[in-house]
């Protein structure tokens, strides 16, 4: 990344770098074809108002992107006081239709392609903010990835896990898609999707805000004539009311691996846990935004 073609045109230059980086890295690689498609990448003021809205919704444990600016560069004794201007960078990652047809078939563990994009692509994902990171840096910028930092970390509340930086909130001040009954997020690419997000000292401009609420995109908020996602859920988690989160962990930390066990399938799957995304795939919003019914 040039310099001076930086300071001319920040935005374009970091979304070329996101895209590039994902499109042709040798990690995005499975069973001989991508994880993932070309990202969408989206930009928000770091004083955008709905970060401080975020500590009412989420918590008061929630980071403002500044507050996160500041913690990285405290830790390493360079912090010389808050810039004039901040910016969040957030992307999505969606998943391909080769993996979203394999879990389409499953009704209660996921597919082994759904299982590796979880983990391999996560690591991918991790890998992609830290360097995004070094870069920004390498050109006299201050940037931080907050999910890939020690001070980030899960909260206990009684709706269930929070934490206090999240990447489907910064992509949502982006622009990039709003929230669904199931806790998704439903982007332009669909819902089958991972999400990234880092904070800098560059003044960016921020993307448009193009849903006229947090849950535009879900057809259940818009008219109630979807429960898609409801009926994929093999535990009942998600319901009018929303996602059970305890109910929905409970399911997929503990109970999954047994179910895998007595179905014989426990060969070749990775991580600390499966993953589930069933309400992610064969659903109206799995691979774009759906079309109200008229």
């Amino acid at each position: 990344m040039n310099a001076e073609e930086f300071k001319k045109n920040p935005e374009l230059l970091i979304a070329k770098t996101i895209k590039e980086y994902i499109v042709n890295s040798p990690k995005n690689v499975l069973d001989g074809g991508p994880m993932f498609d070309e990202p969408m990448v989206g930009f928000a003021d770091a004083d955008d108002p709905i970060f401080q809205e975020y500590k009412k919704i989420i918590g008061d444990f929630h980071m403002t992107p500044r507050e996160a600016l500041e913690s990285r560069y405290q830790r390493l004794g360079k912090w010389s006081g808050q810039p004039q201007r901040a910016s969040v960078i957030a992307w999505i990652l969606p998943i391909t239709q080769d993996t979203r047809l394999s879990l389409r078939k499953e009704t209660i563990v996921p597919s082994l392609r759904w299982n590796h994009t979880r983990w391999h692509g996560e690591a991918l994902n991790q890998e992609l903010s830290k360097d995004l990171v070094a870069l920004l840096e390498q050109l006299g910028c201050q940037a931080v990835a907050p999910m890939y930092t020690d001070f980030w970390h899960e909260v206990q509340t009684p709706q269930g896990p929070a934490s206090n930086w999240s990447h489907r909130h910064a992509c949502f001040a982006a622009g990039l898609g709003t929230f669904s009954l199931s806790d998704g997020f439903i982007t332009e690419k669909g819902i089958a999707i991972r999400c990234g997000s880092a904070v800098c000292d560059v003044p960016l401009a921020p993307s448009p805000m193009k849903y006229a609420s947090h849950v535009a995109n879900c057809l259940y908020y818009q008219d109630k004539s979807c429960r898609r996602c409801m009926e994929r859920c093999p535990v009942g988690a998600i319901t009018e009311q929303g996602h059970d989160k305890n109910k929905c962990m409970d399911f997929v930390f503990v109970k999954q691996r047994e179910i895998l066990k007595s179905l014989g399938r426990e060969t070749g799957y990775v991580g600390r846990y499966l993953g589930c995304g069933l309400c992610q795939t064969k659903v109206p919003c799995e691979a774009g935004i759906p079309k109200k019914k008229s």
